[in-house]
């Protein structure tokens, strides 16, 4: 493997036992892990610790013994279930670049992943993560393990752009040489307010590296869009105070710690239904651009068609209708929900808020922000249809 990728790539197959191996002898990790099984005797825990890592020799091996059987379990408390559409690309040789509207920062990727090797798909998905997630070792570790590689923010402009040609350069090496699978958010952080849209700069860096054309980059890709629809999103009362917070003081910036607690909340909170869609690859489409439209309107016009695909895509819940329907003041959506399920709605909405701790608590604009992070895929999926 090409060193120039060593601070940014997976662990590779040959280091995957030393990592486990400073994995198990990083004190915190341990500590987490025997917060697991608290009843059991420290020996024991440790033997058996130990030996569940026995034979992981690869990242994918890795994720099918622990990451799968993991998010199985959350799903299974957390959710009331999950569906996934691959309609438009089936198992085989063929490898993918998914690039998603972004909901959960870590069961994003992990049910993609659970979801391909379940739908027959050979293999997961190298995943791209913010370097600000990746404070502590232990995590960088172990994001590496889950055939993590790193996005690095924050950078001054002349290493930023160096910094986006290196991980452009490895995209298309993982995808060409290494035959992986890729996801990644279709902009960086999620949308606090559930308006999905690509971002151009997202575009842009995925073109840095190869040889060709904007178009002839991207189709080396083989871009998939790709829809993720939550019916509650865990982190919704987050979100909203987090709103507030901007709204109350503009240079308001989130503590050590809130992308942390933002972590457990998704992970473990209630979810309802959950699905996944995936689109048909973009191939075809960039093939209609002409040869000699402006570079600008190249990167609008794409992300323009992935924001197309993800709307149309969505899977809207009651919990959606009744959103927009409250927000807008009317019942125009009436015939997509009962009494019974606005309701639930409301009642969910009244606990989410309830769990707001804030000085100056604005009841109704933090009600107005979770409503309006429900209504918008409604409002880009029936815009979607029309267009």
């Amino acid at each position: 493997m090409n060193g120039e990728f060593d601070d940014i790539r997976p662990y590779a197959d040959g280091e995957v036992k030393q990592a486990v191996k400073d994995l198990l002898a990083d004190r915190q990790f341990a500590h987490i892990l025997h917060s697991l099984v608290p009843w059991l005797p420290a020996c024991v825990r440790n033997r058996l610790i130990r030996w569940a890592f026995i034979g992981i020799n690869t990242t994918l091996q890795f994720q099918l013994r622990y990451m799968k059987p993991l998010v199985r379990r959350i799903l299974r408390k957390c959710s009331t279930g999950y569906t996934f559409r691959h309609d438009g690309i089936e198992p085989g040789p063929e490898r993918y670049t998914f690039i998603s509207n972004h909901r959960d920062i870590v069961l994003d990727s992990a049910l993609l992943d659970k979801l391909l090797i379940d739908a027959g798909f050979t293999t997961t998905c190298e995943i791209a993560i913010g370097d600000n997630l990746l404070a502590l070792p232990w995590v960088k570790d172990l994001v590496r393990l889950n055939k993590s590689f790193i996005v690095r923010r924050g950078l001054p402009m002349r290493e930023m752009l160096v910094a986006s040609k290196t991980l452009s350069e490895y995209m298309q090496f993982a995808i060409r040489e290494k035959h992986e699978n890729i996801w990644i958010a279709q902009r960086a952080g999620r949308a606090k307010d559930s308006n999905d849209r690509t971002a151009d700069g997202v575009l842009k860096m995925m073109t840095m590296g190869g040889t060709g054309s904007v178009v002839e980059k991207l189709k080396a890709l083989h871009v998939v869009p790709l829809t993720i629809s939550y019916e509650y999103d865990p982190c919704d009362f987050l979100k909203a105070k987090e709103f507030q917070q901007r709204r109350d003081n503009p240079q308001w910036k989130k503590g050590p710690t809130d992308d942390i607690v933002s972590m457990q909340t998704g992970i473990m909170g209630f979810k309802g239904h959950v699905h996944y869609h995936c689109a048909p690859c973009i191939d075809d489409f960039l093939d209609t651009i002409p040869a000699d439209t402006p570079k600008g309107e190249v990167y609008r016009i794409i992300a323009g068609h992935i924001d197309h695909e993800i709307h149309r895509n969505y899977r809207l819940y009651a919990s959606n209708y009744v959103a927009l329907d409250e927000l807008r003041g009317d019942d125009s959506h009436r015939d997509h929900y009962t009494e019974e399920d606005k309701a639930v709605f409301d009642r969910y909405v009244a606990g989410q808020l309830a769990k707001i701790d804030l000085p100056d608590k604005d009841e109704d604009f933090l009600r107005q922000s979770i409503l309006t992070m429900y209504a918008n895929p409604a409002i880009n999926h029936l815009a979607a249809l029309k267009g």
